[in-house]
């Protein structure tokens, strides 16, 4: 008897490696609350650091291999919560609070509420068609988001004799909570194509950066994260300028 072939598709295993990355990158958010419990907050934070990498190339990879798919983006924004809504808020309230009750758990409620309506809103806007690929994003985008929660634990680890009181780390996972629902116009950085001879020169910072996180991991995680300050900053005193112009 002849076989009959099969006629459901077929995906190459390449092509899974898109979600794979995507589900690593939700197994380090998960080990990260694990050593938050536990008390380990450096290894926690270089974790969800790590799931912010992952998350940073699952969706390229993804284009690349032409494996999108509406299970894979679902996927994806399932495990953002997890990694920069939840993991963050668990892990700062686990370092500035030790897990009691009070403001510190508002807090690391709020902020995860503001990350899961972040992803909410960014899920519709994705929907929508636009002739163009954005520049910008509205509000602090979720991954952007978690390291600037964390930093807090990067800059207690940069100056071991520094405390920050409890309350003011409350505060900032709050502060950063509003950032991500507000209508702040952040910067989207878009996969860019450089002439040949630039090549080098971006190889060489790409280096000179890992270099950096290995060799100074807080101080360069600190400097990250303020100079995502001041850029929005300057964002938002260059909007204030048009609309007074156009006022």
């Amino acid at each position: 008897m002849d076989a009959r072939p099969d006629p459901r598709p077929r995906l190459s295993v390449v092509q899974l490696l898109p979600n794979a990355l995507t589900l690593g990158a939700l197994c380090a958010g998960l080990t990260a609350i694990r050593l938050g419990v536990e008390g380990k907050f450096d290894g926690a934070a270089a974790l969800i650091l790590l799931a912010g990498v992952l998350d940073g190339l699952d969706g390229r990879l993804a284009r690349r291999l032409r494996s999108e798919s509406a299970m894979g983006a679902e996927l994806d924004s399932l495990c953002d919560f997890v990694d920069f809504g939840v993991a963050p808020a668990l892990v700062v309230h686990l370092w500035a609070y030790g897990g009691a009750g009070g403001e510190g758990w508002i807090a690391a409620l709020l902020y995860a509420v503001a990350c899961a309506l972040r992803l909410a809103r960014f899920n519709i806007g994705s929907r929508e068609p636009s002739p163009a690929p954005k520049t910008t994003f509205t509000g602090v985008p979720s991954p952007a988001g978690a390291m600037l929660a964390l930093l807090p634990i990067f800059v207690a680890n940069l100056a071991p004799g520094w405390v920050l009181p409890a309350p003011l780390a409350a505060l900032w996972m709050v502060l950063v909570g509003a950032l991500m629902v507000s209508r702040l116009p952040t910067p989207a950085f878009r996969p860019v194509t450089v002439r040949p001879e630039q090549a080098r020169m971006l190889l060489l910072g790409v280096v000179a950066l890992g270099a950096a996180l290995l060799t100074y991991p807080w101080l360069t995680l600190v400097l990250l994260d303020v100079g995502y300050l001041l850029l929005l900053l300057s964002g938002w005193a260059r909007g204030r300028r048009l609309a007074r112009k156009d006022g």
